[in-house]
This record gives C-alpha cells, structure tokens and sequence, in this order.
C-alpha cells in the first residue's frame, strides 16, 4: 500500500495578523518537512484567524487574505518546501454569481487552499455552513460546491471544512463514491465542556461513512469568548484512533499512514449531494516503501475539572495577550468568585502580572479581609487594601440612600475604583461574576459588573466550588502551594453589603438554582417542563423571571470564556423588551 506522512499542525492563529499567522505556517511547515512530510495541513482560516465575524464583509481585508495565500505559497518554494502540500485555511471570494443562494459574484467565502511548488494548487469553500449557537456562517459566506480531490504519493486525499463533517451528507458520502484514501478535514471548532467525546464519536462515524482514514484537524487558542481546545485526532475506516493530540496544546501530529493506492483514472463528475469532483494529481507515483518510524500518540484526556480550568485559563491568556495588554487588577472580597478568578489570573499571565485590591467597607468582615491578604500571600499576586469607607461617607453625606440603593452604592464605589487604578496602572479589571448570578441578576450595574473580560462569567456557582477545589487538590497533588484559603471555598456566600448578608437571603440553594437554570439557559425548557422534572413550581416560576428581567444587565456585562453549549451573549439572544414570561401555572 502507499505510504505517506501527514503533519497536521495544531496551532493557534490571531484574527486579523495575517502577516503572523503566514510566518507560523512557514515556521511550522519547516519543522514538518524536516521531520519528513509529505502531506502538511493547518487549521480553518488559519491565514485570518477565526472567527474573522464582519471583518468578512470587508473587501479590503478579503482581497489581504488572498494575496497572503498567493505569497504564501511562493514563499515556501523558494525557502526549499515547495514539493511538500500544504493545506491552509483562508478567506477566499466567490468568482461567480451563485443563483442558489442570492449571492452575488465576489461574496466571501470560508476556503481553503492546496499550496504546492510555488502556487495555488487549488481552493475550495467549505460546503456546510453552520447556523446555529455562536455561529453566523450564512450571514458572511457562501457555500462550496466541490468535492476537492488531490493525489499525494498515488493516494486521493480528499479534502474538508469543519462543518462538513458535523453534518450529514455532502463531502464525507462523497469521499467514499470518489474513491478517497484519506479524508482530510481542517477545523476551528470552539471548546464545550464534554464536547471531546462528542467529538471523538463524530469522526469515528465519519470514517466509517466516508470508507477511508479520516484526519480531523482543530485550532487552539483564544478569540474573544471563544476557546479552541485543540484535540485533533486520526481514525481509522473502522473507527479505531491512530493518533491523537493533547487538548490545549500548540504542536504537530506526525502519523506514517498506509493508505489504499488511488485509481488509475482519477475520479471526476458528479457524486453526493451535487458535488462536483475537483481533482489535481501532485504526485502520482507511491513513494518507495520504508519502515514507518512514527506510528502516532495518543494524548491522555484531562479530567471534568481540569479541563474546564484549562479552558478558562487559555481564554483569559488569549486575550490579554491578544489585545496587547500585560497585567490585569481584580477586585478581592475574600469570596470564592474573586479567589478563582485571581487564581486562573496567576495560571493565565503569571501571578508577577496580577494586581489585586481588598476594598473593604463596615461591613466587610474580617474574615473576608483575613482571606483576601491570604490568597494574596498563597499566590504571590500583588495587594494592596484601600478601604472604600471615606468615599461611601462622602455619598452618603451628600444624598441620602438607604436598603438596595446603599448596598449597590458600595459595589459601584468599589467599580470605580478598580477602573480608575486601571486607567492610572494600565491593568485590565476583570470581573469576578458567575454563570448564576447573571443568569438571576445579582450583580450590580457599574459595580461588580465592571471590567474587560470575565473569566467566569459562563461557570455556574456550583462549578466554581467544584473548580476551587480540584485547583487547590491540584496543586497539592504536586507538592505545590494550594492558592485559595480553605474558608474561601466552605464559608457560606455573601456579598456583605449589609449586616449578616448571605447569598441565600436572595437566591434559593446553588445546587438546585443550578439545576434549573441549566435547564432553561442551557436547554431551553419551559416551565412546565421543568417542573415535570421534580422541582418545585413556585420556585421555578421565581427563578425563570428573575433570568428573563436581567436580560438588559448581562447586555451590558464584559466579554467572557464560554465553555457551555449555551453561553450568555452570541449563543443566547432575547429582546431585552419583552413581556412573554414562563409560569408553572395556568395562563390567565
């Protein structure tokens, strides 16, 4: 049977840096073709970044995309690389009018292309467009029409976009009528939590629909609330895993794969779902047989919580990194919200890089005070204490609050603080909120909800406790300093903007408000249909219309890492005017 090598390169891109995100193809290529590849491919929209949202609508940055691929393959031919295929993902136009879909001639399109002695093999735009959750493909694209067929070392490898694999039909049927001996799919697909089984039964079925190998290339990084967790895999036709990376880390899979040899008579014409087979042999001959040398890895899985912790901690990195900052300031209370998210801050940019301020008010209790120095002192952050006392006493001297109105007072005190210590240091806040309180609304508008980006913000509470303590176990397990005091993680939640003040005077058990919350946010049940499922009706109905008047607050909440099927922000959107409310009850 025909060998080849193929290099799949999990890396990590930044949207709109095309000239980077060339240089790390070229740079990863070298180091694939010096291990001896024969077949190197890179991530979707790799040249752009991904997602690349309206930047797709913008000729100029279209027209950038495509003359970096053309550069891009002539650059690595006269660097000595030009007899290896490299498979890269960019933003491509189309150059006719597609009457199928309303599109004018020139509509953007999500592509990729086949690089190879100094010029543009050939293109293909990815064939399903997604539509669904934080994806608006078909607000920006056009779909392909091809089934992309190349021949590398006399195998038919043919070629794929993401999506066309988490749908049925197209391309992976169309691989098997065309004869294919590998189907390779490049991929950005964003972290979920348990999406790496999902994933992993995905390509298994796809392999065996497709007949052939099945080589499924993800991207890793951060974009904005995005996380990409890598996780690529090869499979073979009956399903068994032949390599597979670790999640959340940059490098390349190299596999010896033996493949079926390709047909004499290249395939042509039209296979499944009307797609047309583009072919282009690149080399028709098998290479000499040799002794494979590189038989793949597979990458052991990160446990729940590990995983869920490594993803809030890439995301954080990306974007401060990202967006050219070096350091960020947080708000320490001596809570559990403020503790994990200093820790992810220390995990993410490094504790030297971490600011954190204690702002304590009368009714801040020394306790709380106690925990905020010791986190502090357990994860080497920077501290400082600034009593936020004066300030209220000047308030309040000038108009008088009382109940909910002098609570959020202190919250908003403590929000201008942090933003004006970051306008003054040039740190970015970050905003300790959770899932939970979002979700209820309990937070306060330009207090506790200020900040450029919340670490936590797509983590219910009870997560959080759990993420707390496997980070704390971690650490042990290591011989490391645990980071976050023990009282932090057991003492009941307050906010302590009165006397006495606990979570549970506003909220009903985490554990259970949780539950719910998951089923409505997460899932999208009704009422009733909650109710069904064994929780009380008065306390459904109480926490559902608590979440639908908030919608106006989390609109105005910062960016965060999602990790959840269903994320506040681009995943769920509803009107903030809006008067349909669920009930357990009988309508009126």
């Amino acid at each position: 049977m025909p060998q080849i090598r193929l290099a799949l390169n999990q890396i990590d891109s930044t949207v709109g840096d095309i000239t980077r995100n060339a240089e790390a193809v070229v740079q990863w290529t070298r180091h694939a073709a010096d291990q001896g590849a024969h077949l190197v491919a890179f991530p979707e929209m790799m040249l752009t970044g991904y997602p690349v949202e309206d930047l797709a609508l913008r000729a100029s940055f279209v027209d950038a995309s495509r003359a970096a691929v053309s550069a891009l393959a002539a650059r690595l031919a006269e660097e000595g690389m030009g007899e290896v295929p490299v498979v890269v993902g960019y933003l491509d136009r189309a150059e006719h009018h597609s009457a199928r879909y309303g599109q004018p001639a020139g509509a953007p399109r999500n592509a990729a292309a086949v690089l190879h002695r100094g010029g543009v093999a050939l293109t293909f735009a990815k064939h399903h467009l997604p539509n669904y959750g934080v994806f608006d493909e078909f607000r920006y694209f056009v779909p392909g029409d091809t089934l992309p067929v190349v021949r590398v070392h006399g195998v038919d490898v043919a070629l794929a976009i993401c999506e066309d694999l988490w749908q049925d039909g197209g391309r992976v049927p169309a691989a098997r009528s065309a004869g294919a001996g590998l189907l390779l799919s490049v991929n950005a697909s964003p972290y979920e939590r348990d999406k790496d089984d999902t994933r992993l039964d995905l390509v298994r079925k796809r392999a065996q629909e497709a007949g052939c190998t099945t080589a499924y290339l993800a991207m890793i990084g951060g974009q904005d609330e995005l996380v990409f967790d890598g996780d690529s895999v090869v499979v073979g036709a009956d399903g068994e895993v032949l390599a597979r990376a670790p999640q959340f880390a940059e490098g390349c899979v190299l596999l010896d794969l033996d493949l079926p040899a390709a047909a004499p008579e290249p395939p042509s014409g039209t296979v499944d779902d009307g797609l047309r087979v583009e072919h282009r042999t690149l080399s028709a001959d098998p290479l000499p047989g040799y002794a494979p040398t590189v038989r793949g890895e597979v990458a052991e899985r990160l446990g729940d919580e590990e995983e869920i912790y490594t993803a809030l901690v890439v995301g954080l990195r990306a974007y401060v990194a990202k967006n050219g900052f070096r350091s960020v300031l947080i708000g320490l209370s001596g809570g559990i919200d403020s503790a994990l998210t200093a820790a992810i801050a220390c995990d993410a940019v490094g504790a030297e890089h971490v600011y954190g301020v204690s702002m304590p008010s009368r009714y801040s209790s020394q306790h709380s005070r106690d925990d905020a120095a010791e986190l502090a002192r357990l994860t080497g952050l920077n501290f400082r204490t600034v009593s936020i006392e004066p300030m209220f006493d000047a308030y309040m001297a000038s108009a008088e609050l009382t109940g909910l109105a002098e609570e959020n007072l202190q919250a908003r005190l403590r929000g201008t603080l942090l933003m004006g210590l970051s306008n003054q240091e040039g740190h970015i806040v970050l905003a300790p909120g959770n899932k939970s309180e979002l979700a209820c609304g309990y937070s306060t508008l330009y207090g506790d909800s200020v900040g450029a980006y919340g670490p936590i913000k797509d983590v219910y509470k009870s997560t959080v406790f759990r993420l707390a303590r496997w980070r704390n176990r971690s650490a042990a397990e290591r011989g490391e300093t645990p980071p976050i005091p023990e009282s932090s993680i057991t003492k009941p939640p307050s906010a302590e903007l009165r006397p006495g003040q606990v979570d549970a005077d506003s909220l009903p058990e985490y554990e259970v408000l949780d539950a719910v919350l998951e089923l409505y946010v997460d899932r999208d049940l009704g009422a009733e249909e909650i109710v069904a499922r064994g929780f009380d009706a008065e306390l459904v109905t109480r926490v559902l219309r608590m979440t639908d008047t908030a919608e106006y607050k989390r609109r105005q909440y910062p960016p965060g890492t999602k990790i959840s099927p269903k994320g506040f922000g681009k995943d769920r959107r509803l009107p903030i005017t809006n008067r349909w409310r669920e009930s357990a009850g009988p309508r009126g």
